[in-house]
C-alpha cells in the first residue's frame, strides 16, 4: 500500500503538488493557502500565472501538470480541491493518485486547517491506487510514496492512522469481494478472517462448520448451503474492550457464489456473483477495523456464509427451512436466498448475544438498484435516531445510502399457508419485502435494528471518484465512523 509521510520544515521536493480552489463565478482557480509553504514566492507566483492558462476551475479532482526542467520542483502540479470538505479531498487525493502514477514519490502541501483536508486526501490517495490483479503482467504504478508537508506532523499522527487503517480495512473488503469464487468458498472465507486476526489482541473469532450448524439449528445456512461441495460456515467475530458500553452486533450476507440454485439465474445475472458475499467482507473488515484503531465500543460480527449451487443436494422451491429459534419460512424461489442465512444469524444475535443495536448489511435485492441507482445503499429501520445516525456516518465517510419506508402494506404478503412466514413472495416491492422478512427475525431488537440494502454500491462499473472498476468495499468506511461515535 502506498506510503504516506507527514513531513515539516524546509524540502526540495522534485514534484510538488500544491492545492487550488474555486476564485468565483467569474475568477479563475486560486492557491489554496497552506500551513508550511516549501517553496520560493517565485515558485507560487510562477503557480498562480499558470492557473487561467491551464483553465483550471478548482473543481474536486482536476489535476495538471507542469514540467520545469532544470528548476527545482521539476515538476509542479496542481490539484483542485474544490470546496475544500473531506469529501473533495478525498476525491482529489484519488484523481491525484491516477494521474501521477508514473511518478515515485510528490510532496503535497497542505492548508492551515490540515486535519480535514488530511483525513480526506490520505483516504483518496489510498483508495484511488487500489488495484486488484491475480497477474503481474501489464504496466504497475510507480508511485510508492507521498510526503505532505503540515507544520506540526505529530498533532495530526492519529488522523492519518485513522485514515490509513481505514482504507487498508476497505482493501481487506475489496480484496475479499473480488476474488474469484473459483478461490473463495466458505471454509477459504473463514480462513481469511483467522489470517487477518491473527496477531491482533482483543479479538476472538469462532467459526462453526456444517456439523455444528446442524446441532444448533441454523436451518436456513444450512439449506442455503446444501447444494454445495463446499459446506458452509458461520463466523463469529467479537471485539470486546475493557469498558466497553455499548454492544453492537453486525451481520453481513456472505453468499460466495451465487447460482441462484435450482431457481437458477440466467448469465448475465450470474456473471458477477462473487460480489455476493460483499456484507460479510464488510462487517468483517470494520470488526477489525474498530480493533486496529482501539474503538471503545463491543462489536460482534455474524458472516453467514454458504454456495448456493444446484445439486441433487440443494433445497427445492417449496421447501420450508426451520431457523435459527424455531420460525418456520416458505421458500418458493432459491434465489431469494441471502434473506435466510441472515434470518438464521440475527435469530442468533437476538436471542443469545443480546446487543444493543443490530445492523445487517446485504447484497440482497436487484430492486435496490431498480431504486436507487448505482451508488446508493436503501437503509431500513423504525428507530428514527439510529438511522439519521448511520446516515450522517455513512454520508460524513463518503459513502451514499438513503432511508426507505418499511411499509407495513407490504407484510400481510410474508403470510404462508404451511408456515410461519413466505420468504419469497412474488408481490410486493422486492427490497421492501425483503426487509420485512428480516425485521421478523428481530424480536425485542425490532426498533433497535438496520438493514442496508447494498447490493448496487458494492460493485463500480467504472472509474468514479476514490472507486475503481470492482468490489468497493462499500460500508466499511461508514460503519468505521459510526461505530467511533458509539464510545
Amino acid at each position: 500500500m502506498l506510503a504516506i509521510r507527514l513531513v515539516s520544515g524546509s524540502v526540495r521536493p522534485d514534484t510538488l503538488v500544491l492545492p487550488v480552489r474555486p476564485g468565483g463565478p467569474d475568477s479563475p482557480a486560486v492557491l489554496v493557502p497552506t500551513a508550511a509553504p516549501s517553496v520560493a514566492d517565485d515558485v507560487r507566483a510562477e503557480a498562480e500565472a499558470l492557473l487561467p492558462a491551464a483553465r483550471l476551475t478548482g473543481a474536486a479532482g482536476e489535476v495538471r501538470e507542469h514540467l520545469r526542467p532544470g528548476a527545482t520542483p521539476q515538476r509542479l502540479w496542481l490539484l483542485g480541491a474544490g470546496a475544500g470538505d473531506e469529501q473533495d479531498w478525498r476525491v482529489a487525493g484519488a484523481a491525484l493518485a491516477r494521474a501521477a502514477k508514473d511518478e515515485t514519490q510528490i510532496t503535497i502541501e497542505l492548508p492551515d486547517d490540515a486535519g480535514t483536508a488530511l483525513r480526506g486526501l490520505a483516504e483518496g490517495l489510498l483508495l484511488g491506487s487500489y488495484r486488484f490483479r491475480l497477474t503481474d503482467a501489464g504496466t504497475r504504478p510507480s508511485l510508492a510514496g507521498v510526503d505532505l508537508l503540515v507544520t506540526d506532523p505529530e498533532a495530526l499522527a492519529d488522523t492519518l492512522a485513522a485514515a490509513r487503517t481505514t482504507a487498508e480495512m476497505t482493501a481487506l473488503a475489496r480484496d475479499l469481494t473480488n476474488t474469484p469464487s473459483s478461490t473463495k468458498h466458505p471454509e477459504w472465507f473463514a480462513d481469511q478472517v483467522a489470517a487477518a486476526v491473527s496477531g491482533r489482541p482483543g479479538l476472538h473469532l469462532r467459526v462453526r462448520e456444517p456439523r455444528e450448524l446442524a446441532a444448533e439449528g441454523f436451518g436456513g445456512i444450512l439449506a442455503v448451503g446444501g447444494g454445495s461441495a463446499r459446506g458452509p460456515r458461520l463466523v463469529e467475530l467479537d471485539w470486546h474492550p475493557a469498558g466497553a458500553r455499548t454492544h453492537v452486533v453486525l451481520v453481513g450476507k456472505g453468499i460466495t457464489f451465487d447460482t441462484g440454485g435450482i431457481s437458477i439465474k440466467p448469465v448475465p445475472a450470474m456473471k458477477l456473483m462473487r460480489k455476493d458475499m460483499a456484507g460479510a467482507a464488510a462487517v468483517v473488515a470494520a470488526t477489525l477495523g474498530a480493533a486496529a484503531l482501539g474503538l471503545p465500543v463491543r462489536v460482534t460480527t455474524l458472516a453467514p456464509l454458504a454456495e448456493n449451487m444446484v445439486s441433487g443436494s440443494a433445497f427445492r422451491p417449496g421447501d420450508i427451512i426451520r431457523h435459527y429459534g424455531g420460525l418456520t419460512s416458505e421458500s418458493t424461489n432459491s434465489d431469494a436466498e441471502g434473506r435466510l442465512v441472515l434470518a438464521d444469524a440475527m435469530a442468533y444475535a437476538v436471542r443469545e448475544l443480546k446487543p444493543d443495536l443490530l445492523v445487517d448489511l446485504a447484497t440482497l435485492t436487484g430492486a435496490n438498484a431498480v431504486a436507487l441507482g448505482k451508488r446508493h445503499a436503501a437503509l431500513y429501520s423504525e428507530n428514527d435516531d439510529l438511522a439519521a445516525d448511520l446516515l450522517a456516518a455513512i454520508t460524513s465517510a463518503g459513502e451514499r445510502a438513503w432511508r426507505m419506508p418499511l411499509a407495513d402494506d407490504y407484510a400481510e404478503y410474508l403470510a404462508s399457508d404451511i408456515a410461519d412466514l413466505h420468504s419469497s413472495p412474488a408481490q410486493g416491492a422486492g427490497s421492501v419485502v425483503a426487509a420485512l422478512f428480516l425485521r421478523e427475525f428481530t424480536g425485542e431488537l425490532r426498533d433497535r435494528w438496520a438493514h442496508l440494502d447494498m447490493s448496487a454500491p458494492s460493485w463500480s462499473d467504472d472509474v468514479h471518484g476514490e472507486l475503481v472498476k470492482g468490489a468497493t468495499g462499500w460500508g466499511v468506511r461508514g460503519l468505521l465512523r459510526w461505530l467511533g461515535t458509539l464510545g
